[in-house]
Formats: C-alpha cells, structure tokens, sequence
C-alpha cells in the first residue's frame, strides 16, 4: 500500500509542475479519480476492523504509527498550500481530492497500525492541570 502511495505522490508532483497544455496530452501525468477512490476504499476496509472514536487521539503508539500522523499533517499542509496555489493557477481538482482523502488514509492506517486503535494514545482533557 505504501508502495503505491509513494508512486502516486510522484505522479502527483508530475501532475502539479506540469501546466496544463504544456505538452501533448498523451505525456502529460495527471492523477485520476479513480487513485482517490482507490484510497476511499482502502479507508473504508481498514475502518471495519477499528473501534468509533470517542476521544481526539494524539500522535503515538507505535513507532509506524506516529510516522503516519507525521505524514498527514505534512499531507494537509500540503493540500492547504495547493489549494491556494489553485485559487491563481490551473491545478487538476483531482491532486487536491487525492491529498485530502490521503491524509485521512494515514489517520486510519496509524490507526490499524495500533492494534486496530486499542493502542492509540487518547487526548485528556485538562489532564495535565
């Protein structure tokens, strides 16, 4: 899965340097909707197996775990600066879709990653008046 992931932030940095019309069509890397279903997908069956949540969860756990809430704050903060990169230049909708729906993924998957969310590490309120 990460394998895949890694690739396709590639072919979004493909995506995103190259104008639209820049060259012919059949070069340019565009990323799909269908990598964004993909990773809705991969949401949902890694969801079924983790308890709802009923508090905030902190960054921690196991070490893969606290990697992948690292990744998805990089992830929003790089979904946020598209996003008003956007608001000037012609950027494929579907590249700021894939960074949303990516940044949960690696919620989730940290998430699984901690014994399906029974090693999360929970926000306390105030617990540390």
């Amino acid at each position: 899965m990460l394998s895949r992931i890694q690739n396709d932030l590639f072919d979004a940095g493909a995506d995103v340097s190259t104008p639209a019309g820049s060259v012919k069509a059949e070069y340019e890397l565009r990323i799909l909707d269908s990598q964004v279903v993909r990773l809705e997908q991969e949401i949902d069956v890694m969801n079924d197996s983790l308890s709802p949540l009923d508090s905030f969860i902190l960054p921690g756990g196991s070490p893969a775990a606290a990697f992948l809430h690292q990744c998805r704050t990089i992830v929003r903060r790089a979904e946020r600066l598209l996003v008003q990169v956007a608001e000037t230049e012609e950027i494929n909708p579907a590249v700021i879709r894939y960074l949303n729906r990516l940044s949960d993924h690696a919620f989730v998957m940290s998430r699984a990653l901690n014994n399906n969310g029974a090693d999360d590490v929970l926000w306390i309120p105030g617990a540390n008046r």
